[in-house]
């Protein structure tokens, strides 16, 4: 066993992973799915069906708006009963189809076909088709990862199994469960990129995936098992490059840059899925975890189920414990639900329904220049320096101190003793510089 790595900065809060123990349970399909044709990074889906068509589970019902998209499928069979404006998890109207299910319907099979023997191309094209997108939250559709005119820059792919976000548990149960086609789902990618090296890196406190992994692969000459310390945010792209290999991404680079390609475990079996079986992207693990559910456990559950009837499908909350929040996503990077009759999309890795002692925090003060939020920040900005500029507006300032490598982790919010929005500062200010540059290049 390879010895433990890790990146500078970060921190360590509580991993609070209850749930790691829980095997993964596949809930009964839902009665109506929200399919958002925006569930990943880039151009929305655009939508090819109407109100009253009928689909068959699997079917394409929104294609991909441009290179940087991905299609969208019927998660259940049924019939399209309404299409337009519906609220989406982030807080917005967003074109989705609604699908109310026959129950009569045939399950869908899906019939096995070795992708190893199939061309770089034939393999991506599956991929795209397929409507993978990047599973641990980042939502970046994975054909595009792949998509470069010269791979003899590259000679590495990572998969990320490092799932530093505290309460979350799918990663690891999809590598327990699920090892043989995230493996394959890697050899598939360093095939379509010609990379004769791939890592498998997890944090130490998975040591039962690790363990597993480096079994399997004890006699493979291309794939190795790199252990993690486990801090966070260890599964960032830039914080992995920087752990497994001691190469710096510069500012405004991606991975690709300097010879890499990062993936997540579960994005890697969605591969090997859509690769091998032309099974599209219908459903994924979510975590279900909190003071207030009955049965914390790790669910598959269809895309487009609401929140509401996941928690419900999943045997629902606790009478005697009143909810406070409901975070879709980690408490790091996740953010409080306003309404539960909005869908699981590609994204959600958890649903966390936290009573009032988990969900308390106290009310900011004034800075106090301790500094904590630098020593912690992973990218090596100036958080409290960024909010100043953003308190007074002052975008071209905190654009100079380098806002735009924000990784959104939330370690500096986790850190600040006086409790300030740092992130949503963060998260204002790259809005803010993104749709000046918009403008400036319509003029």
């Amino acid at each position: 066993m390879l010895a433990p790595k890790t990146f500078s900065g970060g921190l360590h809060p509580p991993t609070i992973k209850t749930t790691a123990d829980k095997p993964i349970i596949a809930l009964p399909m839902p009665d109506r799915v929200i399919l958002h044709v925006s569930q990943h990074k880039g151009a929305p889906a655009k939508t090819i069906l109407k109100i009253t068509d009928k689909v068959a589970c699997g079917d394409k019902i929104a294609v991909a708006g441009g290179f940087v998209s991905a299609p969208v499928h019927a998660s259940i069979a049924g019939t399209i009963i309404g299409a337009g404006n519906f609220m989406h998890p982030m807080g917005v109207p967003s074109q989705a189809v609604v699908i109310e299910r026959d129950k009569e319907a045939h399950m869908t099979e899906y019939n096995y076909e070795d992708g190893l023997a199939l061309s770089p191309e034939e393999i991506k094209q599956r991929i795209q088709e397929s409507g993978v997108v990047g599973l641990g939250g980042a939502t970046f559709p994975t054909h595009v990862k792949l998509t470069t005119n010269d791979t003899s820059k590259l000679d590495t792919v990572i998969l990320n199994g490092a799932e530093c976000e505290p309460a979350l548990t799918t990663d690891h149960r999809m590598m327990l469960e699920h090892p043989d086609e995230i493996i394959n789902g890697l050899r598939l990618v360093m095939k379509v990129l010609n990379v004769k090296k791939g890592i498998i890196a997890i944090e130490n406190n998975k040591m039962n995936a690790i363990e597993l992994f480096d079994k399997k692969l004890a006699q493979d000459k291309e794939i190795v098992v790199q252990p993690l310390i486990t801090k966070y945010p260890q599964g960032g792209e830039k914080q992995l490059v920087a752990a497994c290999l001691k190469r710096e991404i510069p500012s405004g680079k991606l991975p690709l840059d300097v010879g890499v390609v990062v993936l997540n475990v579960t994005s890697a079996a969605y591969i090997s899925y859509g690769v091998n079986y032309k099974m599209p992207l219908i459903e994924r693990t979510v975590t279900l975890s909190g003071n207030c559910v009955k049965n914390p456990g790790n669910y598959l559950i269809r895309l487009g189920t609401t929140v509401a009837n996941f928690i419900e499908l999943a045997g629902g909350l606790k009478d005697d414990v009143p909810v406070k929040k409901i975070i879709m996503g980690g408490p790091m990077m996740g953010f409080g639900l306003f309404d539960l009759n909005v869908p699981i999309i590609k994204g959600t890795g958890g649903i966390l329904c936290w009573d009032e002692n988990e969900a308390a925090m106290p009310g900011s003060t004034n800075c106090l220049r301790c500094g904590n939020c630098e020593s912690v920040c992973p990218m090596g900005l100036q958080p409290q320096l960024i909010k100043k500029h953003t308190d007074h507006r002052n975008w071209e300032d905190a654009f100079r101190l380098s806002v735009m490598d924000c990784i959104e982790c939330g370690c500096c919010a986790y850190t600040c003793p006086a409790v300030l929005p740092l992130v949503q500062n963060m998260k204002l200010a790259k809005h803010m510089i993104h749709q000046q540059s918009i403008k400036d290049r319509k003029k």
